[in-house]
């Protein structure tokens, strides 16, 4: 009978738990270090705040045209807001007044 080497038979006890650590240094560095990883989740949530504020400006933004909106209805219209308007758009003005140019 030929007798195995002392060198194959430790591969043979040591290797199953050696390819188990090496897959959980791999698996805790992609938890860690990956792109889905602890340290990603930082930037997500800077990310997440970014949109949140780019949101409540759109929001605000939104809400003043639907006031303006309101504003213009045939039905009830804001003399003031439709005289604005209409002076803006066709360039309306009376003979005594005068333009101050805000921008």
């Amino acid at each position: 009978m030929a007798r195995r080497s002392p060198a194959l038979s430790m591969l043979r006890k040591a290797g199953p738990p050696a390819a188990a650590i090496v897959m959980m240094a791999f698996f805790g560095y992609y938890a860690v270090l990956g792109p889905n990883g602890i340290f990603a989740y930082r930037d997500y949530q800077q990310r997440l705040s970014e949109s949140q504020a780019q949101y409540a400006k759109l929001d605000q933004r939104r809400n003043e045209l639907r006031n303006r909106n309101k504003q213009l209805d045939p039905r009830h219209a804001n003399p003031d807001m439709a005289d604005e308007l209409i002076r803006k758009e066709l360039n309306v003005v009376h003979p005594d007044e005068k333009i101050i140019p805000l921008k």
